[in-house]
């Protein structure tokens, strides 16, 4: 269930790919940008979408655009977008997120899940990850029912917290990983993807800014194609 509505606009996912380069290190301080039309054309967009991308980064400080000279990386020690709490990148780095969704359910929370949120019920949402295209994740995440009574599939963003924040109002601010190796989830071999067999493992504890765990996710992921990434400055 691939939808273009929930895809992040274009110049959105451009300046997300670059900000993730820049907290990489890949993009380093002071580091000048090729010229607009090249940039452009490496990453598939028109110019002008391009710069609409590289004028968001001039708002918050992650680049200097300096007339007759160039664009020039500037390092933020709070660098950010909306992907900053993803962790997982290709294996030769980097990789813009996006999502393929697969389910929307409200369900009971299973015996399986640890304790988390106040309600006994859950909104289920099961998507496939990808990095730059490339299928390289299964995800299942479980937000607690107080934050939403219904979720309409249509209004969801590829990134979800996003959604949270826009459409629930809800700001997941801090998360809690705790990482290691499970079995791919019977509920993806439909989707024809991924090997049967183990795979790399992320559950996570997602809390607003009180404390309160919100949401609930595990991921698998193709040690093959990606790789769990956390930076520490």
């Amino acid at each position: 269930m691939r939808s273009e509505a929930n895809a992040l606009p274009k110049y959105i996912q451009a300046s997300e790919t670059l900000i993730r380069d820049i907290v990489a290190g890949r993009l380093r301080d002071g580091e000048r940008l090729a010229p607009e039309r090249d940039m452009a054309a490496d990453m598939g967009i028109a110019v002008g979408t391009l710069r609409k991308a590289l004028g968001e980064l001039e708002q918050r400080g992650l680049i200097e655009r300096i007339q007759g000279s160039g664009n020039y990386i500037r390092h933020q020690p709070d660098t950010s977008g909306v992907y900053a709490l993803f962790r997982l990148e290709r294996i030769d780095g980097g990789g813009l997120p996006s999502a393929d969704l697969y389910e929307v359910s409200k369900v009971e929370k299973p015996a399986d899940l640890p304790r988390f949120g106040s309600s006994t019920m859950a909104h289920r949402i099961r998507r496939l990850r990808r990095l730059s295209a490339e299928p390289i994740a299964l995800e299942e995440i479980w937000l607690d029912a107080k934050w939403a009574d219904t979720i309409d599939p249509k209004r969801l963003s590829e990134s979800l917290y996003l959604f949270y924040r826009r459409s629930l109002n809800l700001w997941i601010t801090r998360a809690e990983d705790r990482i290691g190796i499970a079995p791919m989830p019977d509920w993806g071999r439909s989707l024809g993807v991924f090997r049967d067999g183990m795979a790399g493992f992320v559950e996570r504890f997602g809390e607003t800014d009180t404390g309160e765990v919100a949401e609930y996710s595990r991921t698998w992921f193709n040690s093959d194609r990606a790789r769990y990434v956390s930076r520490i400055r």
